[in-house]
């Protein structure tokens, strides 16, 4: 099944802080795509152009523009974003160019074809460039970690492409508030014992100068997060 064929509509989640140099090409790209979508666009308390790149956008049909009085981190954008979506389908769509937005196409196809309620976009079934090495070994031993204790074989856990049935998704309680959603709504899916079905994409890294926002901090929070729901009754 191709995307164009899909009668499914797909909410397409998009968390924005300061991203004011590649935002209206990523919205380009993301229009582009042959499915019924709608954007949610979440502008968490940017300090750049993007506010007012965000009123000309909430013009346009089938997006709605959200902004949060304060910045709360991307998992809280995110969270905004999944409270408002209505379609079939959520995906979580990054506001830079370090994942190519025509392979959104690819990660929904096996829940579009009922295969699974959760599909992720593996960039380690894919082609990665520019990634700096700690941060290759970081990504791999967080994989690891999930694969073990949850007992599927994950990865790449910590993509930005994380796409599920909507129905599935609000139903999950998040708390996360930075970079803490991948793991949290990793492990909370695997607790239900869901399967994600990991899908190849492509990768191309930012540097911290070029705007990339997570840190080694955040690495160890990760890890946190994984073992904690992995033994919490309250998942």
């Amino acid at each position: 099944m191709d995307g164009k064929s899909s009668p499914m509509k797909i909410s397409i989640v998009i968390p924005i802080y300061n991203e004011e140099e590649l935002l209206e090409t990523v919205l380009e790209r993301v229009r582009a795509l042959p499915i019924d979508k709608e954007l949610i666009l979440v502008d968490d308390h940017s300090s750049d152009r993007t506010p007012d790149i965000l009123r000309r956008e909430a013009e346009k049909a089938d997006t709605v523009v959200l902004r949060h009085d304060v910045n709360r981190g991307k998992g809280a954008a995110i969270r905004t974003g999944l409270e408002h979506a209505t379609g079939e389908i959520v995906i979580v769509q990054d506001a830079d160019l370090e994942y190519n937005p025509e392979e959104i196409l690819e990660v929904l196809k096996p829940i579009e074809e009922g295969q699974t309620n959760v599909a992720y976009g593996s960039r380690f079934l894919g082609r990665v460039s520019g990634m700096r090495l700690p941060n290759r070994v970081a990504n791999r031993l967080l994989a690891l970690l999930a694969t073990v204790l949850y007992g599927q074989r994950i990865t790449d856990e910590a993509t930005a492409y994380k796409a599920f049935r909507r129905g599935l998704i609000q139903a999950i309680p998040l708390t996360c508030r930075r970079f803490e959603f991948c793991p949290e709504v990793t492990a909370k899916v695997l607790r239900r014992r869901e399967k994600i079905v990991e899908v190849p994409v492509s990768y191309t890294a930012r540097t911290f100068e070029e705007g990339k926002k997570i840190g080694w901090r955040d690495f160890f929070v990760a890890v946190w997060i994984l073992v904690k729901y992995r033994f919490s009754r309250n998942v």
